[in-house]
């Protein structure tokens, strides 16, 4: 775990904000969560101290609870902090530090009080940096793209009813779903940083803001980030921004997170540092060994053609529940979906494809049979994502295999000798863009799913 920083406070009228300095960097960023924040716990989960650390590489990195969460002074729940006050707190934080002029990047509900700041002082602000933020949370018949009144309610009831257990955790990073030690750091991380009353009176107040005035005011440089899949503020916000901010550049990255730091992480902040600093750093990739699993569903096309699309949808919601459940079992990690395809990697062959047989029996209920494609060898990790040749092996052995089949290399063969796993030969077989011929082995009947 990466040490934690030293904590200080600044004093910013009646209220003491809290703070941090990480790093020697040339130029001062200030970070700022959205809606709640927690400076010294933040640490305690590795991809957001890794997301944090990075930044600190190249800049001196700020980072500070907003007043009302975290370390910082509570406000009552009757009197909202304006958007006036928080950037008075953030101008006594850059004075405590002695930060004359900084970057900005806020994300999420801390993207208005940048964006505010920014307009106010353009002086004391360098650049801006957005991810996965807004200028208006709420619904208006002039915005289209925020969230309904009638949404907004459920949403903060849900809050108030499950704070402190993990709530909404796989709605904001729905690509960890299945992590359970991140879900509980999350949970620890919600009592830390605000009672459930704070918790609903701070989003509340976010439902309440609205800064698409300020956005013809700004004129520092302004990049905005969004998730494309981002199902708490779709990319229409990003755009949005973008699109009334003079200059601003807008990048979509890939993914389905609202929250900052737990999917590919090292594109967003090669991102960043090219904005900030001019440079892109270079990423050399780890090598590791590596077992690649592919799944996809049996003339899906005709499938979809024939159900439709709400009724498609649906289906695939269940195939996908019934693979992830599978997944968490056998210690898969799911690395990529598209369409009707997973892919995923397991630390050990024989799980791959107990796996691999567990989902093709599970989704027969479901009236659909996938084809599963399995190899083994050396993988190319950078950040989240995993390629190589290995991968595209692994891709091109399941589009040889038929309904129902797990379809592997004789490496995987080789790897389990001695496991049990019954196996019939299925020759010898080119593979597109793959040098030399392969033989493949279909899975046979009657593998043991109790084993993980």
């Amino acid at each position: 775990m990466t040490a934690v920083p030293e904590t200080k406070y600044a004093k910013s009228g009646d209220f003491h904000i809290a703070y941090q300095a990480i790093g020697t960097g040339p130029f001062d960023l200030v970070f700022m969560h959205g809606w709640i924040s927690h400076i010294e716990h933040m640490w305690e989960e590795p991809r957001m101290a890794r997301f944090l650390d990075r930044l600190a590489s190249f800049a001196r990195l700020i980072v500070l609870d907003k007043r009302g969460t975290g370390l910082s002074d509570p406000v009552p729940l009757d009197r909202l902090p304006t958007l006036e006050e928080r950037m008075d707190d953030l101008r006594a934080v850059m004075d405590a530090v002695g930060s004359e002029r900084a970057a900005l990047m806020g994300t999420s509900e801390a993207g208005a009080l940048s964006l505010l700041f920014a307009a106010t002082y353009p002086s004391r602000t360098a650049a801006l940096v957005l991810l996965n933020s807004y200028a208006r949370l709420a619904y208006a018949p002039d915005y289209a793209h925020g969230i309904p009144a009638e949404q907004a309610q459920g949403l903060l009831q849900a809050i108030e009813e499950g704070w402190g257990k993990g709530v909404a955790f796989e709605a904001l990073v729905a690509s960890q779903a299945n992590n359970a030690p991140m879900k509980s750091w999350w949970s620890r991380y919600q009592r830390l940083a605000a009672s459930p009353g704070a918790a609903v009176t701070l989003l509340r107040s976010a439902f309440g803001t609205d800064a698409r005035a300020v956005l013809p005011a700004i004129t520092v440089p302004v990049l905005v980030l969004h998730r494309a899949g981002d199902p708490f503020t779709g990319p229409e916000h990003g755009r949005y921004l973008a699109e009334r901010i003079h200059g601003a550049r807008y990048v979509e990255l890939s993914g389905v997170d609202h929250l900052f730091f737990a999917e590919d992480v090292d594109r967003l902040l090669e991102e960043v540092q090219e904005f900030l600093t001019g440079v892109r750093e270079a990423r050399e990739p780890d090598r590791v060994l590596a077992t690649v699993m592919f799944v996809d569903i049996v003339g899906s096309t005709e499938q979809a053609t024939r159900l439709g699309d709400r009724e498609w949808r649906d289906l695939l919601g269940r195939y996908y529940a019934f693979a992830r459940r599978q997944l968490a079992r056998f210690r898969g990690r799911e690395i990529d979906t598209a369409g009707d395809g997973l892919f995923a990697t397991f630390d050990g062959p024989a799980r791959a494809i107990r796996c691999g047989s567990a989902i093709a029996d599970a989704v027969r209920v479901l009236g659909i049979a996938v084809r599963v494609g399995i190899h083994s060898g050396e993988c190319e990790v950078i950040g989240e994502k995993v390629g190589g040749i290995a991968v595209h092996t692994g891709a091109r052995i399941a589009g040889q295999a038929g309904p129902g089949e797990v379809l592997v290399s004789s490496t995987v063969r080789d790897l389990v000798a001695g496991s049990g796993i019954p196996f019939a030969d299925r020759g010898r077989h080119s593979l597109k863009g793959v040098p030399g011929e392969w033989s493949l082995f279909a899975v046979a009947a009657g593998v043991n799913h109790t084993q993980s």
